[in-house]
């Protein structure tokens, strides 16, 4: 059987914590992009203004991450939704609705007990890498 190739990826427009765990792994042509928080790269602190704008920032670094991978949004076919609060779910997905316009992704929210540096959402991602014909 033929080695699967796997790769490591770093952009430094979206926050990472070293030696933690990597940004994005691609393996053969699917992209997993880890858990982002609503964490300003530049301060290294997560956003003020509630979970809609914690939710824009963390969607702003999962596209840097797709973009550092060879994709887009388009490219996306599973996102997973960690909430502090799933009361917030409508908020979240009304943010989530302006950057995954069309064939939306397979989903799946969560509410957890705590996010990193108290966090109100985190979302990981899943996706292809190569041209997407939507049906």
């Amino acid at each position: 059987m033929a080695a699967v190739l796997k790769h490591c990826l770093y952009t430094p427009r979206a926050p990472i914590r070293h030696g933690i765990y990597s940004q994005v792994v691609v393996v053969d042509r699917t992209v997993y992009i880890s858990g982002q928080v609503g964490m300003d790269v530049t301060s290294g602190l997560l956003v003020e203004g509630g979970v809609e704008n914690q939710a824009k920032q963390a969607l702003i670094n999962m596209e840097e991450i797709l973009k550092a991978a060879g994709c887009s949004y388009n490219n996306v076919v599973k996102v997973t939704l960690l909430l502090a609060d799933i009361n917030d779910y409508m908020k979240v997905t009304s943010v989530y609705n302006t950057f995954f316009s069309r064939n939306l992704p397979a989903s799946t929210a969560y509410q957890v007990s705590a996010l990193p540096r108290g966090g109100l959402v985190e979302m990981e991602a899943i996706a292809v890498l190569g041209p997407i014909s939507d049906s």
